[in-house]
């Protein structure tokens, strides 16, 4: 189990020169943008970095993230824990012209100043790890499919629908 906090910011490019590894920990509740996706969270995001530099002298971030979260169920509303986890490759670019040579199995990275700020890039690979849809199993929803139809709908769809027709023969006197 991970135990040592990762920094907000690194100097990326040194760290690939020496094929260096990171692991560790980032709070949660650090993440503002997760927040507003998915409401506020609690506990740790484990994250595993390795700095390279590719034989076409690329450098780049192979990771892996993990992390349990609270999301909401779209039936109920109500919070249940999904795991998330991720495994990405980056790779590292100052500018958006760079991004664009980056092979098709990288991802850009945007390096300022010799500064990666590591805070936002991991709360950019959990944004794009959420699932798009999370449901309570039916048994243990709050809400039954009964629930999320209303009567007048229900009723409404087992009538057979006016043809469209019906207005032109009325129009036509065809009554």
């Amino acid at each position: 189990m991970l135990t040592t906090r990762l920094p907000g910011r690194v100097e990326p490019y040194k760290l690939a020169a020496r094929a260096e590894h990171l692991e560790g920990l980032m709070a949660l509740d650090a993440f503002e943008r997760l927040t507003d996706a998915v409401g506020q969270q609690q506990g740790d995001v484990e994250v595993w970095l390795d700095f390279a530099i590719d034989p076409q002298g690329r450098r780049e971030i192979h990771g892996r993230l993990q992390a349990v979260l609270q999301l909401p169920c779209r039936r109920c509303l109500r919070p249940m824990a999904q795991t998330v986890e991720s495994e990405f490759l980056l790779g590292m670019v100052t500018s958006d012209a760079l991004a664009a040579e980056l092979p098709s199995t990288h991802e850009p990275v945007l390096v300022e100043d010799e500064q990666l700020n590591l805070l936002t890039m991991v709360e950019d690979e959990l944004i794009l790890s959420l699932p798009q849809v999370v449901y309570h199993a039916e048994a243990d929803c709050a809400v039954s499919r009964d629930q999320l139809t209303s009567g007048e709908d229900a009723v409404a769809s087992r009538e057979p629908a006016a043809s469209p027709f019906d207005v032109l023969r009325h129009l036509k006197g065809k009554s």
